[in-house]
């Protein structure tokens, strides 16, 4: 019976390809959408208002992949393996996981409210936004914080 539970850590394995696999096509599509926007660039000679915002989604697309990439990683390096990265990508516990990922999610998050103030459409939409954008990310901050110190 140890064994096969020991063994089971293994199955991590499945999580980690599938969100490998997810990582490589976020990256695709990140690089598909720079390439879509550096051509609408070149075709509107610079002048659409709007390539600020393509740009900003850009860095979106990227931060998606960039969090699945951390998350493959990290699940590989605390069940299976220790792998040789970074150090400030060595994971130690789920909890070092859990902040990584709420960072990345605090960047996304970020980023989407920056997307959202560049268009400007809805002043009170956008300040209610902005509000739980900070609201979300000062708990996912906190919570990494208070974590750390216990």
């Amino acid at each position: 019976m140890n064994r096969l539970l020991e063994s089971s850590r293994y199955l991590i394995v499945v999580a980690v390809l599938f969100s490998l696999l997810a990582a490589i096509a976020a990256f695709i599509w990140g690089a598909i959408k720079t390439a879509a926007v550096i051509v609408s660039l070149i075709a509107s000679s610079g002048k659409d208002p709007l390539a600020a915002v393509a740009f900003i989604e850009l860095m979106d697309a990227f931060l998606i992949a960039t969090g699945l990439l951390i998350f493959a990683l990290g699940l590989y390096e605390l069940f299976v393996h220790d792998l040789t990265l970074p150090e400030w990508l060595t994971l130690h516990g789920l909890h070092d996981l859990k902040v990584r990922l709420s960072s990345v999610v605090v960047l996304v998050m970020t980023v989407a409210f920056l997307e959202h103030l560049v268009e400007w459409k809805d002043p009170q939409g956008t300040f209610l936004f902005g509000a739980a954008v900070a609201l979300v990310s000062a708990v996912l901050i906190a919570f990494s914080k208070l974590e750390e110190k216990e």
